[in-house]
């Protein structure tokens, strides 16, 4: 019985943690959506984004901040979508070095929590698990 409630108290934080980490990537994404001439004037002028055009960058981080939340909730691929937005968390804390302290300390949180799901996977309240549990079955 201890094991079975573990098991679902597991499933329920793992779930919460998807749900709060895909939050704060999605509202940041509907940010920039949201004032997109300011979100090209953040890119070219205050983040520091090697490699890539400002316009590129700003393309790509919101579709990022779009299309990845809705994967982590899914827990659809969840440890290759964890390891994606843990490296873009790294990505963003490195190309904006005026982040200070709390915003530092906030993605450092982010990223822990993002390689633990990276590490462990979504849980059992997943995409990922319910496709584990339909080909044990078709066996």
């Amino acid at each position: 019985m201890f094991e079975t409630l573990t098991n679902r108290t597991a499933a329920a934080s793992d779930f919460a943690l998807r749900l709060w980490l895909a939050h704060a990537f999605w509202v940041s994404g509907q940010q920039k959506l949201a004032s997109w001439a300011g979100t090209l004037y953040l890119f070219e002028y205050e983040y520091r984004v090697p490699l890539l055009a400002p316009e590129w960058a700003a393309y790509l981080a919101t579709a990022i901040e779009l299309v990845l939340p809705v994967c982590l909730v899914l827990g659809c691929y969840g440890r290759v979508t964890a390891t994606l937005l843990a490296l873009f968390n790294a990505a963003a804390v490195l190309s904006y070095p005026d982040l200070g302290p709390a915003g530092l300390e906030q993605h450092l949180a982010w990223g822990l929590v993002l390689l633990s799901l990276a590490a462990r996977g979504p849980g059992a309240w997943s995409v990922d698990a319910w496709r584990r549990l339909t080909r044990r079955e078709a066996t």
